[in-house]
């Protein structure tokens, strides 16, 4: 059975090792008490005395019921919970010898995921001998970081990890309501843009016309 721990951050009536309480609740005049006067007070009403700041002087106890008080704590974390911004990271894959073409393509979708509300992660992905450019790769994130300036701020700087060099971008301005986002099919392309999703959603294709790009060169 799976154990409630909301129920056993609280301790209720016998459970209660305080010698003076302060009691509050609907129609109680706050006043601190004997717990022992407390106790017979919630007896009185028939509710259950619950300890709900346990580290105040003296603790603070309510006159409630106990299945009642509960309930409403979960209540009120459900609440928080739905009014709470699900962010969703986007990837953004870069080359050290992206092209100028590519770079736009690549920036145009960094715009509407962080216009969306979504954190962007790009990186550039150095294949074998072209981690010897990883200055390069710093400098093309440095510049998609400076276009991106009206839409984001940068959360982490360029940080090598491996054969990736990663930065992440945050949005300014988190929305309530995401649009789909459209991504280009560049299958063929060893530059891809990725969007990895926390939770499944279809989103409509649109045919990549761009150039494709079948390796890489290394010249400027």
């Amino acid at each position: 059975m799976k154990k409630d721990n909301l129920k056993s951050q609280y301790r209720i009536n016998g459970q209660i090792r305080a010698r003076e309480v302060r009691i509050v609740g609907d129609g109680v005049e706050s006043r601190v008490v004997s717990l022992s006067k407390a106790l017979d007070m919630a007896s009185y009403q028939g509710v259950d005395l619950v300890e709900i700041s346990p580290n105040a002087e003296p603790p603070v106890c309510r006159l409630i019921d106990y299945s009642k008080f509960i309930y409403q704590q979960k209540k009120h974390q459900k609440e928080i919970k739905a009014k709470q911004v699900k962010v969703e990271v986007k990837e953004i894959r870069f080359g050290p010898q992206t092209d100028d073409h590519d770079y736009n393509f690549k920036l145009k979708h960094a715009q509407g995921f962080l216009s969306d509300g979504d954190k962007v992660k790009a990186y550039v992905f150095f294949r074998g001998r072209s981690i010897l450019f990883k200055e390069q790769g710093e400098v093309l994130l440095l510049r998609f970081a400076q276009d991106l300036e009206e839409y984001g701020k940068v959360e982490q700087m360029p940080q090598l990890e491996g054969k990736r060099m990663i930065m992440f971008i945050a949005p300014k301005k988190a929305t309530g309501s995401k649009k789909p986002a459209s991504v280009g099919d560049a299958a063929d392309s060893e530059d891809e843009t990725v969007a990895v999703k926390r939770q499944p959603q279809q989103k409509a294709k649109k045919e990549y016309t761009g150039p494709k790009v079948e390796g890489e060169t290394f010249d400027d």
